[in-house]
């Protein structure tokens, strides 16, 4: 298995971008778009655990759409092989003195990247 394969690494890493926009500016499609459409799919969120793209998808459709601008610091992407790659950052939401950190198991599709695992949390 080779990790970081550079054209693995630029597709994994443009997917990351593309959610992290969707993310900041409240597009809900993009956001459906890059969760793996299984049941299988996880996000364990700051309040919330949510089993299966049904529940994530819930949530999104739901969640408040203000204040969610926010920056992010160490992001550290790697890719194994040419079908899995993570994606771990910290992220302060702007205006907040919390540092949050943020993980995913991002995994190749026939459709391109998804998220098939993700993880949200705050430090105290």
């Amino acid at each position: 298995m080779q990790i970081n394969l550079p054209d693995v690494l630029a597709d994994v890493t443009a997917a990351f971008k593309r959610y992290e926009s969707a993310l900041i500016n409240n597009d809900v499609t993009m956001l459906h778009e890059s969760f793996l459409n299984s049941s299988q799919t996880i996000r364990y969120g700051v309040t919330e655990n949510l089993y299966g793209y049904d529940a994530i998808a819930a949530f999104r459709d739901a969640r408040s759409p203000l204040n969610l601008d926010r920056i992010l610091r160490n992001t550290v992407i790697t890719t194994y092989g040419e079908d899995f790659a993570t994606a771990n950052t910290e992220f302060q939401r702007k205006g907040s003195g919390l540092i949050g950190r943020q993980s995913q198991t991002w995994v190749k599709t026939p459709d391109g990247w998804r998220v098939a695992c993700a993880h949200v949390s705050l430090l105290a």
